[in-house]
């Protein structure tokens, strides 16, 4: 299997940094092409917990290739300080196993103060942004005013550019938002210091991977944030800035669409949310508080406690649809042991109006109902389990129950966070012959 692409299939945090690192120890290359540090996927080996925000979770393995595609918006003080902790903690990382592309953008301090104070200005219609200036760096390179790592390591072509960045957004700091400017020599000093470190990381990363996959290596395609926050498909305008699904790996990593030749979602067995915008089947109750609870649902990178909610069938429909998904893996299934009735969303209605299928059309899901089904629940500790014929009767009867309602083949399912709490399914087409 030469490629593989990897996404999340709800609205993120759906536990993809667990499964694409058990997915690395098969594959040569690992590639981040989309998002910027607002992402953060988990990995807990042998009870340690490792984070990352910008670096491919395949950095854990040591002998994997490691790439930042061109579709990334990278702020190099979040890259090293990310780099600086992983090797606090014995990971090492160089040229040799990280690699960026020279047509990524970069996040300036511009970026960050603008940012926030967009979101406070914005009042109560504000998007729910983490504030680490991902929109304002990909609003820029839309604007063709951006600067490339590539602009960065030429000193006076960084000079040049940065000079007359600064003398706009300085402006509209001062002009828009009553914020004191930056100081250019400063930043001119703290970016061109970052270039120098940033150097041996920096190639043509599209060449290294299509190079790669010509060589018959395996290309593992790592998702960030989750398809229902893309730019173009999810619940604008409460999304990211990038197309978070398989069909920005293309223009994101430079990698042509016809070669990506298999495609998993990952989903929780529940559906999480993290910041404002429409989350149909959100739980604001007792219930969804459990699930917060049972799931230790907090973000990785911004601690903010997650909204919980149901399963959302339709929507799953959708977005596994838009990628092209051969299958998907359903995550923290063992959270909802306790329960004694699961409920799942599998319809909407709004007012006379009734939707089947995810209503994209929608500018406004003010108002919309959620048509729900409930399946009975389990009391057993699924943590332990390593066969799927181990689990209990009725949480294998709704995991199949789902997978039907879907019409995608779950290919696993995940009881925890440690790398060992996998379970397979014998009878749907596994990801790769290891698992």
């Amino acid at each position: 299997m030469p490629s593989l692409s990897v996404f999340g299939a709800q609205w993120g945090d759906e536990g993809k940094g667990k499964i694409i690192d058990l997915l690395a120890r098969e594959a040569d290359v690992v590639v981040r092409y989309q998002g910027g540090a607002n992402a953060g996927h988990t990995v807990v080996v042998a009870g340690v917990k490792y984070v990352m925000h910008l670096i491919p979770s395949g950095i854990l393995h040591r002998d994997k290739l490691n790439v930042i595609g061109n579709g990334v918006a990278l702020d190099p003080l979040a890259l090293f300080a990310e780099i600086d902790e992983l090797g606090s903690r014995g990971v090492v990382i160089d040229g040799s196993n990280l690699r960026l592309s020279s047509g990524a953008h970069v996040i300036f301090e511009h970026h960050r103060r603008i940012d926030l104070a967009a979101e406070r200005w914005r009042g109560v219609g504000r998007i729910g942004t983490t504030g680490r200036g991902i929109g304002p760096c990909y609003a820029d390179k839309a604007a063709r005013t951006g600067l490339r790592i590539a602009d960065l390591l030429e000193p006076e072509r960084c000079r040049a550019r940065l000079t007359a960045a600064l003398a706009e957004k300085n402006a509209h700091l001062r002009d828009v938002h009553g914020e004191a400017p930056l100081d250019l020599d400063q930043q001119l000093s703290r970016y061109m210091a970052l270039a120098e470190r940033l150097a041996p990381f920096v190639g043509d990363t599209g060449a290294e991977v299509r190079a790669a996959y010509r060589a018959g290596k395996m290309v593992l395609f790592e998702g960030a944030q989750g398809a229902m926050l893309d730019l173009d498909h999810g619940t604008y305008p409460y999304v990211t800035s990038s197309s978070t699904g398989t069909n920005g790996i293309p223009s994101g990593a430079a990698f042509p669409a016809r070669w990506i030749e298999r495609v998993v979602g990952i989903a929780k067995a529940y559906c999480t949310r993290v910041g404002e915008g429409p989350f149909p089947t959100e739980d604001s109750g007792p219930e969804g508080d459990r699930i917060r609870e049972q799931g230790r649902e907090y973000g990785a990178t911004t601690g903010r406690p997650r909204r919980c909610g149901w399963f959302d069938a339709p929507q799953m429909r959708y977005t596994l649809e838009l990628s092209g998904a051969d299958g998907w893996v359903m995550t923290n299934l063992d959270v909802l042991s306790g329960f004694p009735r699961i409920k799942v969303g599998v319809g909407y209605r709004l007012g006379a109006k009734r939707f089947a299928e995810w209503p994209a059309s929608l500018a406004s899901f003010e108002g919309l109902e959620v048509e729900y089904e409930e399946l009975p629940g389990w009391n057993d500790d699924l943590t332990a389990v390593r066969e799927y014929g181990d689990l209990p009767a009725a949480a294998r009867a709704y995991v199949e129950w789902v997978e039907a309602r879907v019409g995608v083949p779950i290919v696993m399912l995940s009881v925890g966070p440690q790398r060992d709490q996998i379970i397979p399914r014998r009878d749907a087409p596994l990801v790769h012959s290891s698992v």
